[in-house]
């Protein structure tokens, strides 16, 4: 019994009205399937076509930076797999050179950061971006998280203050021979 449910009629048994006999629902139909084929389908390939990607989101601008600015926070450390790799700024990433990672400081400024826990400080120099974890606000190289003493805990409390901007520097001998400001001392590393 439940073969004979689906059981198609042969194709003798089918019988479509013309429009000779009369049927304007047969009309319908061919309308329908003749201009409603062709517009469900460009429907579903619309439907079916991958979105356009969103252009890419440039990281924060860097910010005018002064020389006196501040922050506090947490500073972790990388080193190994970084190592050789080019950094956002460009150059190639050593983890033995004093530098450090800010999301918004632009590269090239010249900053003083001291362990909260220890006291210990280091002068470091922003060449690449991150820290990519929400409470961190610096990532340092190896050789700046030995003199820290952050090499065992892995995330210290850090406060830093800039030492010097990449204006103050560039086109200079040293590192560091003038401040920014108008009126202030040289600041010397």
């Amino acid at each position: 019994m439940a073969l004979k449910l689906l059981a198609l009629p042969s194709r003798a048994q089918w019988k479509f009205p013309t429009a000779e006999e009369g049927s304007m629902t047969w009309m319908k139909i061919r309308r329908i399937v003749w201009f409603g084929t062709p517009a469900t389908l460009v429907l579903f390939l619309a439907a079916c076509a991958s979105p356009r990607p969103a252009p890419p989101t440039a990281a924060p601008a860097p910010h005018p930076v002064f020389v006196g600015h501040e922050e506090t926070g947490e500073a972790s450390w990388y080193g190994h797999p970084y190592h050789g790799r080019r950094t956002a700024s460009g150059e190639i990433f050593d983890m033995y050179q004093m530098t450090a990672a800010h999301r918004t400081l632009p590269f090239g400024t010249w900053v003083v950061v001291e362990n909260s826990a220890n006291g210990r400080s280091v002068k470091v120099r922003i060449n690449d971006r991150g820290p990519h974890k929400s409470r961190r606000i610096l990532d340092l190289s190896y050789a700046a998280a030995r003199v820290l003493g952050a090499i065992g805990p892995g995330v210290i409390p850090v406060r830093l203050r800039v030492i010097a901007s990449p204006e103050a520097t560039r086109g200079l001998l040293g590192p560091l021979s003038h401040s920014t400001r108008r009126g202030e001392e040289p600041v010397r590393l």
